[in-house]
């Protein structure tokens, strides 16, 4: 039985740093507490503070909080930038290597029409794409 994902073969992706993932329609960020407790000391606040600041309870889970046109919290809309690069969340790290991106090649051209980065630079090979999919299911 043949089970490979038809992305067997890698797929290409070089971020261009454009913000265009952190930014537009409202969303989630998800963060658990290493995250928020990693984010915390990267912006030199105690965890409670940047709690209140900049996380949303959604359910059970955890949020970053973003500005009313959708960008994120972190994103630096002159520099076009993270502020939190270093020390961004799984989520963002993993980028676009998550399952709703990879269902089908057409769920990742339409990425691709969203995100620069899409089919240019070098492959990503199958086994970097699992470990990123492990990560984290978005």
């Amino acid at each position: 039985m043949h089970n490979d994902p038809w992305y067997q073969d890698g797929l290409r992706f070089q971020c261009v740093q454009c913000g265009s993932c952190c930014t537009g329609a409202p969303g989630y960020v998800w963060v658990n507490r290493a995250e928020i407790e990693a984010l915390a000391a990267a912006i030199r606040l105690d965890v409670e503070e940047f709690r209140r600041r900049y996380v949303r309870k959604v359910g059970i889970r955890n949020s970053l909080i973003e500005f009313p046109n959708g960008d994120c919290v972190f994103f630096h809309p002159e520099s076009r930038s993270c502020q939190v690069y270093q020390d961004r969340p799984r989520q963002c790290r993993t980028w676009p290597f998550w399952s709703s991106n990879l269902t089908t090649p057409a769920a990742w051209e339409e990425m691709c029409e969203r995100c620069p980065g899409g089919n240019r630079g070098r492959l990503v090979p199958l086994r970097a794409i699992r470990v990123r999919l492990d990560v984290l299911n978005v």
